[in-house]
């Protein structure tokens, strides 16, 4: 019986071996000297497509082909369904990044029963923004809860930039918010420690941040800019529906 069993054994571990010895090798340790400082072995996966590897750093997805001699930025499709698998990516990558975030580091407006959660990155100065924040009222009405973080587009040590953190360390930061973006006066040399304003910028920046207000949706669709109340509302459905093609 030993010596059957012996024999499986041996017999397993050749098949095994010359299953491995058929497999190609791992390219993924010499593409990652091509990529930027700071990449990471799982950063590199398989891509749908034989012989290329997908490579994505926060909410930004690329592509290389195995033998590393080509390098391609953009959406890849599946033809059958008409999805953008590429996109498909991001939007997960987008809805992690943001739920890691504890809402205690928001600005949140919600009404009492809430049907839709966005969250949008918000510049105290940008006009836009406060458009939108006009009818934070109406937006609660139709069921939206809003969830603020702080991108101030001119960047760190500016006067947007003190706003936010001046906004951030008020008794009242709903208030002070609401007041900052009508116009009103922001005391800048408030500050107060461990505020988020620089990490929210930075997370900003890895989920693809280009311009404000900048909307992510509770599935980590991605809004690029300002809208009337009830067509964001509606482009919200569609987004969270996961059936726009791409």
């Amino acid at each position: 019986m030993l010596k059957v069993v012996a024999c499986l054994v041996l017999g397993l571990g050749i098949a095994l071996a010359a299953h491995a010895a058929d497999q190609p090798p791992d390219p993924r340790g010499a593409l990652l000297k091509l990529l930027p400082a700071g990449a990471k072995l799982e950063d590199l996966r398989p891509s749908p497509i034989a012989g290329i590897y997908e490579f994505s750093q926060g909410a930004d997805v690329s592509y290389l082909t195995a033998d590393g001699k080509f390098f391609l930025d953009g959406n890849i499709y599946d033809m059958s369904t008409r999805a953008n698998l590429t996109e498909d990516l991001r939007t997960k990558a987008r809805a992690a990044m943001i739920n890691a975030v504890p809402e205690s580091q928001m600005v949140i407006f919600s009404p009492k029963n809430p049907q839709y959660t966005i969250t949008v990155f918000t510049d105290v100065d940008c006009q836009y923004c406060r458009k939108l924040h006009s009818q934070i009222a109406e937006l609660n009405k139709l069921g939206v809860r809003v969830r603020y973080m702080f991108y101030p587009r001119t960047g760190p040590n500016t006067e947007s930039w003190h706003k936010a953190e001046a906004v951030w360390c008020s008794a009242d930061r709903n208030d002070a918010l609401t007041r900052a973006k009508a116009g009103g006066p922001v005391d800048i040399t408030k500050s107060c420690p461990q505020n988020p304003v620089a990490r929210e910028y930075a997370l900003g920046q890895s989920i693809g941040v280009q311009g404000t207000p900048a909307i992510v949706t509770e599935n980590g669709g991605y809004i690029n800019g300002y809208l009337p109340p009830h067509d964001l509302v509606e482009e919200i459905k569609v987004l969270q529906s996961g059936k726009r093609p791409g």
